[in-house]
């Protein structure tokens, strides 16, 4: 892990992902001082009481003074008016990044809302995270081996992108570096189409008139495959309209994958089925072991 002093570090948003970072800043001494900010006084409360930030503010424009760094934590569809409220006074020096899960939408409602300030912004995504919301959540090793990606801007300095990725190295990241349509091809295909798919499992199964029975009849691998839906469904709401324009030709592509393994089974072409199964347990050995054991963004 890095190690690096980031001076006063601001979190917006001090839920799993925001609580995770600053306790984890917090833990190898790398910032002099985390604000928290939230819109519940209860989460303030609780953070402050669990000690994984040293000051709270409900209002970000509050927050702002001496700040140093900025991670807006909070679910993509704010960023763009959260960065609107504080635009006008972001220090000179500081820089503002984010932990969003679809990185074009945020980069636009960034131009749209810091103007010629667009330089200071360096969009982020911590590929890590659970089912389990909240700061009660939080825990330090949340990024420990996982990947984070940064998508630089064309306006950022070079010296502002190594601050960020300073920031994840010291949580124990992998920081890795692309496009903002890379990423967000990238994402959707890995992270926010598996989403779609257990969400709408579990909705169809709990319309069918037998679906009690059904549920009550469940084993581990409905477990396994379903557990993501356990996550905060607005959250995900936003991300999959967010990036609604690569999920859609996704979706599509699915639905023929699907129609086709409908095919075999009519046709009872049982050597055909086991060459398309055999190829996806090929595909998923061969993941990196860090994929196998689950990140939820």
């Amino acid at each position: 892990m890095s190690e690096c002093n980031l001076g006063h570090v601001v979190i917006i948003g001090v839920g799993l992902i925001g609580g995770s970072l600053a306790r984890v800043l917090k833990a190898h001494d790398a910032v002099s001082q985390i604000t928290g900010v939230a819109r519940s006084q209860e989460t303030l409360d609780l953070a402050l009481q669990l000690g994984v930030i040293d000051k709270a503010e409900s209002d970000p424009v509050q927050a702002m003074k001496d700040a140093d760094l900025v991670v807006l934590a909070t679910p993509v569809s704010t960023i763009g008016p959260i960065l609107s409220a504080i635009a006008d006074v972001i220090p000179a020096h500081c820089v503002v990044t984010d932990a969003g899960s679809v990185k074009g939408s945020v980069a636009t409602a960034a131009r749209e809302a810091l103007g010629d300030k667009i330089d200071c912004f360096v969009p982020g995504h911590p590929i890590a995270g659970t089912e389990n919301s909240g700061v009660a959540a939080s825990y330090a090793d949340l990024f420990v081996d996982h990947r984070v990606i940064l998508t630089p801007l064309p306006e950022n300095a070079e010296t502002d992108i190594q601050r960020v990725q300073a920031m994840w190295e010291v949580c124990g990241a992998r920081v890795v570096r692309m496009s903002l349509e890379d990423h967000d091809a990238i994402l959707g295909a890995t992270s926010h189409l598996p989403h779609l798919l257990a969400y709408s499992l579990v909705d169809f199964l709990s319309q069918q008139d037998r679906h009690e029975e059904i549920f009550a009849n469940t084993a581990g691998g409905f477990s396994d495959f379903t557990r993501i839906v356990a996550s905060n469904p607005i959250m995900w709401r936003d991300i999959c309209l967010a990036n609604r324009h690569e999920l859609i030709p996704l979706l599509k592509l699915m639905e023929q994958q699907l129609a086709s393994y409908r095919a075999l089974l009519e046709k009872s072409d049982g050597e055909q089925l086991q060459r398309a199964f055999l190829r996806a347990k090929t595909a998923r050995d061969n993941l990196p072991e860090v994929t196998k054991v689950g990140n939820d963004e």
